[in-house]
């Protein structure tokens, strides 16, 4: 029997899903966690009170209608629940992974300060396997409208859009420039966090539903913005930001220094899809620069991959880390080191040129600054130096400028890249739409799938007045 949802949190604990043993998981590059068994799911999900103003829904970008499901999932109706997770989300048993829970829906959960959050996310991803597993995850299709509508891009942006587009009834044809689609999900997002075959599955359910996918093509070399416009309705650009930030010091192209995402990627996948030598960090000591999720990613790889020591060097402090604190805790069980309040100030090279160290100099926090973080400056005096083979940046992408001979110099962009949008997510070009990193810069997977939720809504809006 279910305890009383009012009075559960009071004797029920949260309960974290299952996971494997650090030193079984650096061995694998599988994912960390399983799930819940029925009664652990019912249980944590009894721990909600239901509150009449549910901060958790405030708390998560796309507003999931998390009270609901959990008091499904409460009374076991874990189908019922899973289908109203999916009305509001177009990847939820993705976002269940990847999102930083502390600080969306469980950081914004009224039962923090008096005890420990509902586990909203290991809930979410529950209900949704449970569907998969029982063949219960399509969704109401509207009747074919005849209008064609393109996606550029298929990572967590472009799926969203090809799934909310589809729905609608309109033909999705999605163009991806790498042979593998699915984006960073699949190239960027290690397989300890999101295992390729959740990606694969989802991309495969896109495809039973007709979605297209034409691989190996490039928005601006293969496919114009004039070829877009001349064949399809409408065009949605989730084309994402991966153009790493220089780490703009001294010795920042000495061989040995390499920027995230290229690392991830090799590491990532089965096949070499980047004109890049292998690259090996075995008993080799990593430094990462950053503080990020791609920063825990790369420690992370790095460990699994034979590194003696994986160190990330941080500027500010663990409180102003922007950083998941489930996977810096994962990362730290995983033997990552962590040097906070350090600024990385050059890159020095030994005799034969081969990486010797970086200097690093010791930061303290000042005054907040335009984000609410406190602002680091230099101690003077505090220089040290920190030994390194390998140095990997991760100080985040920005959006990768369009080809200069290409018609895309049409789209208004702002100026770090971001393209520029409306209230309906359409860019300068009538009828072409964007979201998520293309726009906004690196952010979370679930803001991809609201902007790409937001497009939709204004692309369809702008055919109905097309057609009128």
């Amino acid at each position: 029997m279910q305890p009383d949802s009012t009075h559960a949190w009071e004797i029920v604990d949260r309960a974290e899903p299952p996971k494997r043993s650090a030193s079984e998981r650096v061995a694998d590059m599988l994912e960390i966690y399983s799930l819940y068994d029925e009664e652990t799911a019912r249980e944590q999900a009894s721990r909600c009170i239901a509150c009449p103003y549910p901060t958790c829904v405030d708390g998560c970008p796309l507003h999931n209608r998390i009270p609901e499901w959990l008091a499904l999932t409460a009374e076991g109706r874990f189908l019922e629940a899973a289908a109203i997770s999916r009305s509001t989300s177009n990847l939820p048993e993705i976002c269940s992974r990847v999102c930083p829970q502390e600080r969306l829906c469980e950081g914004s959960c009224i039962l923090n300060g008096k005890t420990e959050p509902v586990s909203i996310g290991a809930i979410e991803r529950f209900i949704n396997e449970y569907a998969f597993r029982e063949g219960a995850v399509e969704v109401p299709q509207a009747p074919h409208n005849s209008l064609k509508t393109a996606v550029i891009g298929s990572g967590p942006a472009g799926l969203a859009a090809a799934d909310q587009l589809s729905a609608l009834g309109y033909e999705v044809t999605v163009f991806e420039s790498q042979i593998l689609p699915g984006g960073l999900l699949v190239n960027g997002i290690p397989s300890f966090k999101l295992e390729k075959t959740i990606v694969g599955r989802r991309i495969e359910m896109l495809k039973n539903r007709g979605v297209k996918f034409h691989l190996g093509v490039t928005l601006g070399k293969d496919l114009s913005l004039a070829d877009l416009l001349r064949d399809f309705s409408a065009v949605f650009l989730g084309v994402g930001a991966q153009q790493a930030k220089p780490l703009g010091i001294p010795g920042e192209n000495l061989p040995g220094i390499l920027p995230a995402l290229p690392f991830l990627i090799q590491k990532n996948v089965d096949f070499p899809v980047l004109d890049i030598p292998p690259i090996d960090v075995r008993d080799k000591r990593v430094a990462v620069l950053g503080g990020g999720d791609t920063a825990m990613d790369c420690l992370r790889t790095a460990l699994r991959c034979g590194a003696s020591e994986a160190v990330c060097l941080y500027r500010r402090d663990l409180a102003n880390m922007p950083g998941s604190r489930k996977e810096y805790s994962n990362a730290l069980e995983e033997g990552a080191r962590f040097q906070f309040l350090t600024n990385p100030v050059a890159i020095e090279p030994d005799e034969r040129g081969a990486i010797a160290h970086i200097r690093c100099v010791r930061m303290e926090l000042g005054a907040p600054d335009a984000s609410g973080r406190r602002k680091p400056a230099p101690v003077p005096g505090s220089e040290f130096t920190v030994p390194a083979d390998i140095v990997i940046g991760a100080y985040g992408f920005d959006p990768v400028p369009f080809p200069p001979e290409s018609d895309l110099g049409r789209i208004q962009c702002n100026k770090w890249g971001g393209m520029v949008v409306d209230e309906n997510q359409m860019t300068s070009v009538p009828g072409v739409f964007s979201g998520g990193d293309s726009v906004r810069g690196p952010s979370l997977v679930v803001h991809a799938v609201r902007d790409a939720r937001s497009a939709v809504e204004g692309m369809h809006r702008y055919l109905k007045t097309q057609k009128s």
